[in-house]
């Protein structure tokens, strides 16, 4: 099967060192020997009419497609978790520090660790967020942040999500679906549960209740079923048991959020809330939003609601705060980052404009308030007119671009129009925080760019996803059950499986 897989380019690639296989996929590959390639396509063809049949989709341009799953996961290592999960705990503290400070003293300003203008000029900068403080004092209960692998092989963060991060959903359904699909190759590893996501997030929303609420009211805000993440809007709200609502099953009274419902009005303590800052309240906000409720901002002040993830948040999110978040860490926990960030230029600095400038054709360029992949031109691969347009947009407004050089994501064999080749992926590790302890969901989300070549991984631009394995124990440990599983058969291996380490 992976005869004359060609992964002899610059990128790392995460099974091959050469023709040599890395330690953590010796187990996945002597299992995928004993299946044909025809075996394989079927396994395909199976998970793939199962995603679309279950409903597991994300819109696209306007159509809604299954999310594209590849069959074969992406394995790490336990001590290599170790340090991400490390990591994206640093960093989730060091921002959790820095919302608090730019909403309240600012202190970070004062110490010159960042320049206020760099706040106060970015577009999810939100005055109405200043001196809200929420009960258990945190911001950031939910983060998704964004880690690639450069070609020596480390981990890097490339972006900071904690307004409203997704993707959450398919890190569960991929865990079931591949447990499904590749039931015998589950059975011989050791892989950290993934299915306990749900209860963590209700605990640490719970945790968030406003003072004086010992059973409180938790519910998840979604904009509606047109939304493109609403499979998974409604999946967690399932699995944590609480109510889906929209904007207009809720109302404010005496500063106060209700629901409506069947035996009339009833309070809400927590609102998970899956709709943009810009939506929440038409009267703080967008006057013509029909997807939030009036006077939501305002109950939140009143400390009779708590918000999450909270409002202004987004700010930690801007592109240019994160070229910061270096100095940051240094300055709110006195330490180095754990994880460090990716090589890049501000472009609103005279002297890093002039070099990128002159080097256009060999960076990438992003706005810093893009999601998604939009916005993003990759130098190398952009055409004289392409360049000559961002030219000018950089030009006219510096502060909104940053630049990085072209990283080659790592790659991970990936099964597409029936042979393996290689395809660049990253990764997004969710983090949950109860305001005692930042948790890291083992695995997280990887996502993967299906084009031969390309690197923008991002549902939104045609990237499908992969199961994530956090191996529990050193490599080359199995299974306790591998023994039984296999004299068992596939079938029983699988309920195992999905009952224990899946």
């Amino acid at each position: 099967m992976f005869e004359g897989y060609g992964s002899n380019g610059p990128a790392y690639d995460e099974m091959f060192d050469g023709d040599q296989l890395r330690s953590p996929y010796l187990r996945l590959r002597d299992s995928l020997d004993t299946m044909t390639t025809p075996e394989l396509v079927s396994r395909v063809e199976t998970l793939q009419a199962g995603y679309l049949n279950q409903g597991v989709t994300f819109d696209i341009g306007g159509e809604e497609r299954a999310m594209p799953l590849d069959i074969l996961p992406r394995v790490i290592e336990m001590d290599t978790w170790s340090v991400i999960e490390r990591g994206v705990q640093q960093r989730v503290r060091a921002l959790e520090a820095f919302l608090a400070d730019v909403y309240d003293a600012g202190r970070v300003f004062d110490d010159g660790v960042i320049p206020r203008r760099v706040i106060t000029t970015s577009s999810h900068f939100h005055r109405e967020a200043a001196n809200v403080r929420p009960a258990n004092g945190v911001r950031v209960h939910v983060s998704g942040i964004d880690l690639i692998r450069d070609n020596t092989g480390e981990f890097r963060v490339l972006e900071d999500n904690v307004r409203v991060p997704s993707g959450v959903s398919y890190v569960m359904t991929n865990r079931r679906a591949i447990s499904a699909a590749l039931p015998e190759t589950t059975a011989q590893h050791r892989i950290r549960p993934v299915a306990g996501y749900p209860q963590r997030l209700l605990t640490a929303l719970r945790a968030a209740a406003p003072a004086g609420v010992t059973d409180p009211t938790v519910v998840v805000l979604t904009p509606g079923v047109y939304n493109g993440a609403y499979f998974e809007h409604a999946l967690l709200a399932r699995t944590m048991g609480v109510e889906l609502v929209e904007g207009r099953d809720l109302v404010c009274r005496r500063g106060e959020v209700m629901m409506r419902t069947t035996k009339g009005l009833a309070p809400v303590h927590v609102i998970y809330r899956r709709i943009d800052d810009e939506y929440l309240d038409p009267v703080h906000f967008r006057a013509d939003s029909m997807l939030g409720c009036p006077g939501m901002i305002d109950a939140a002040r009143a400390g009779n609601v708590t918000l999450a993830n909270a409002v202004g948040n987004g700010v930690a999110d801007d592109k240019l705060v994160y070229t910061y978040l270096p100095d940051i860490i240094r300055y709110y926990l006195a330490e180095e980052p754990v994880i460090r960030n990716v090589d890049t230029w501000r472009v609103g600095e005279p002297e890093a404009r002039e070099e990128v400038l002159d080097r256009l054709d060999e960076l990438v360029l992003k706005p810093v308030d893009g999601s998604g992949g939009k916005g993003i031109v990759i130098g190398p691969h952009a055409s004289a007119a392409e360049l000559d347009t961002l030219r000018a947009k950089v030009l006219a407004d510096p502060r909104s671009w940053i630049a990085q050089p072209v990283v080659q994501l790592s790659t991970v064999p990936t099964f597409v129009d029936g042979e393996l080749g290689p395809r660049h992926v990253d990764l997004r590790p969710f983090a949950v925080n109860d305001g005692d302890r930042v948790w890291v969901l083992p695995g997280g989300l990887t996502r993967v760019a299906l084009g031969k070549g390309e690197l923008i991984v991002n549902s939104s631009r045609g990237g499908g996803t992969k199961d994530t394995w956090v191996l529990a124990g050193p490599v080359g440990q199995v299974a306790p059950a591998q023994a039984q599983a296999q004299a068992q058969g596939p079938g029983q291996a699988q309920g195992q499986e999905q009952g224990g380490s899946a």
